[in-house]
């Protein structure tokens, strides 16, 4: 039952359809627990307050299902719009963003443009960029522009999902960059043929993509919720002497927030991933598909306590 309902909940994240009835009807139905509101101003606001507890933070102005040229520019224009406000409020955040919301499906040159004119903006107000992945049909593109950036920009990192076959080389193959790299288990429903169908198999290729990348003397973002991955990046840390500046902890906002805390007093860097706007359909349905009791939270949210 579990099963399918990630499946369902998986086949609606990618419903264009669903997605535009989402941003006509604004943040309804529980998703205002994962998701800071539909503005830059409600993001801004969320930060100063984990920033006052202590916690880091990256936000994501939420996009999907970029078509056209003008969408993908004014996407670009809402990170930049990020950037200066992370700035101009002196907030601890970074930014995250997803290529397909600058144009990657459109044309090579459109997203280059775009992330170009991010950067250059990252880079003038010391704001660090996160490239975000996606689907597995855009993994190798993500990886190639990530590549071309990161030998303009030192202020960039990406996102390697574990449960895809391929991603051991990856980590291994991107070595020579030095990258800093988010790694996740992965939330988008792919293939057999291309990732790991069992979690047991998914757990195990996450610890040695954190084993490689942090003993590869790199830093590393550990993006879960899972105790068991925490736990084994604690006893590695631990048994290989590995400094607290060189990986940190993330967590989703308003997911196992006792938990966050709990990280953080005992000394671990835990940032936050905030997202914010008003194309949030696909995000809160892949948190439904994660975690399926996150929708009893949703019920209760809609019909009453």
């Amino acid at each position: 039952m579990e099963q399918a309902m990630r499946d369902f909940f998986l086949f609606l994240a990618k419903n264009k359809t669903m997605t535009k009835l989402a941003k006509r009807y604004g943040l309804k139905f529980g998703a205002s627990r994962f998701v800071a509101g539909a503005s830059l101003d409600s993001s801004i606001s969320a930060i100063k307050k984990l920033n006052e507890k202590g916690m880091p933070v990256t936000i994501d102005h939420l996009g999907e299902f970029v078509d056209n040229e003008l969408e993908a520019k004014e996407m670009t224009e809402h990170c930049i719009d990020a950037i200066k406000a992370i700035s101009k409020e002196n907030v601890n955040s970074q930014l995250s963003l997803k290529l397909t919301s600058m144009g990657l499906d459109i044309s090579d040159d459109l997203v280059m443009a775009n992330m170009r004119k991010i950067m250059e903006a990252a880079e003038k107000y010391n704001v660090f960029v996160t490239i975000d992945m996606e689907d597995y049909s855009r993994c190798e593109k993500t990886l190639e522009i990530f590549k071309r950036l990161k030998r303009e920009f030192d202020n960039i990192s990406t996102v390697i999902q574990a449960y895809l076959y391929r991603s051991l080389d990856d980590v291994k193959n991107l070595n020579e960059y030095h990258p800093n790299l988010r790694l996740v288990k992965g939330a988008y429903k792919e293939s057999q043929e291309v990732a790991f169908p069992e979690k047991s198999d998914v757990d195990e290729n996450y610890k040695k993509l954190i084993e490689t990348h942090l003993l590869n003397g790199n830093y590393t973002a550990i993006a879960t919720h899972d105790d068991e991955i925490i736990n084994y990046t604690k006893d590695l840390v631990k048994k290989h002497s590995i400094p607290y500046d060189q990986f940190e902890f993330q967590m989703l906002f308003g997911i196992k927030v006792e938990r966050q805390e709990q990280l953080m007093q005992e000394g671990y860097k835990m940032r936050i991933y905030v997202p914010y706007g008003n194309d949030w359909y696909g995000y809160f349905m892949r948190r439904l598909a994660e975690r399926p009791a996150n929708v009893m939270f949703v019920v209760k949210g809609v019909f009453g306590k």
